[in-house]
């Protein structure tokens, strides 16, 4: 395994929602199943994403991933990070509501870059994001299995890297296909202010005389929007009684605006970012 700490954008999140989708979809099943109360589900794979964002060069990582209940509070995944929920609604409610606190690390060029150039630029701290989530889910959109979830979080780096704000709404589908199989698709953004832009995509004039790259200034906005899709086989061909099930996962993320008019993305790497994982998890 190579690379691990690099890019964990939202790959990390749509692998482990893999794992927490069929909870989420199973909740309103009229047999009992090992989500109605307190569960947990871990698991690990393999993934292979852009070496820093705005890279053309892929590397390959592991992709961890835990999501469930305890105590009634919902643990749920974010990249390199996690969410709680503190709000216990009612089995069978129609629409149900998340809020609680957010957290996520930030690894963006904080090791070695595969390209050279960009790696003399310098690299960057590990940003600590702490802050809140809210959203709601519509139940039983189509099946009495499925879910409509929107949500956003609200972050800041407290660990004095970027020093900024993360603005992330989320939009997810989930439903069952199967007994035994799940599909979940998620679209994200990030919004981010100007220290967050300046710090991870700016090109300082010393940084320039460095590296060779052009002198540039970046500013707040849209950074990024994003499409994954997960699919989820229970080895047992059960979900709702736990055990093993694999995943695969594949997402696509656009950089916009002058995120993607910065050298390290349109004179070093790409707009365009692609990542992909397969692992499995356990569900109890």
């Amino acid at each position: 395994m190579i690379n691990s700490t690099r890019f964990k954008l939202p790959l990390l999140a749509l692998s482990a929602l893999a794992f927490a989708a069929p909870a989420a979809a199973q909740e309103a099943a009229r047999e009992p199943t090992v989500f109605d109360g307190d569960f947990l589900t871990v698991g690990a794979g393999v993934a292979i994403g852009p070496s820093y964002e705005g890279s053309d060069d892929y590397s390959v990582f592991p992709a961890p991933a835990v999501a469930g209940r305890v105590g009634g509070i919902g643990v749920n995944p974010r990249p390199a990070g996690i969410a709680l929920d503190f709000i216990n609604d009612p089995k069978g409610s129609k629409i149900s509501f998340q809020a609680g606190p957010a957290f996520r690390l930030r690894f963006s060029r904080n090791t070695k870059v595969k390209d050279a150039v960009v790696e003399a630029l310098g690299k960057r701290d590990v940003a600590v994001e702490v802050g809140g989530n809210v959203g709601f889910s519509i139940n039983r959109v189509t099946n009495p299995y499925d879910s409509l979830t929107f949500g956003i979080d609200v972050r800041k780096d407290v660990a004095g890297a970027h020093e900024g704000w993360v603005i992330a709404p989320t939009a997810t589908f989930q439903t069952p296909v199967s007994r035994g199989a799940f599909a979940a698709l998620t679209v994200s953004a990030e919004h981010v202010d100007n220290k967050f832009a300046r710090y991870y995509f700016s090109v300082s004039p010393e940084e320039s005389l460095a590296s060779g790259l052009r002198q540039y200034t970046a500013r707040k906005g849209w950074k990024n929007v994003s499409a994954g899709l997960i699919g989820a086989v229970d080895l047992d061909g059960d979900l709702t009684n736990g055990g093993f099930a694999v995943f695969v996962a594949g997402n696509y993320a656009r950089l916009l605006g002058n995120f993607e008019r910065a050298p390290i993305v349109d004179d070093r790497g790409s707009p365009n970012q692609w990542t992909g994982a397969i692992g499995i998890g356990y569900t109890f």
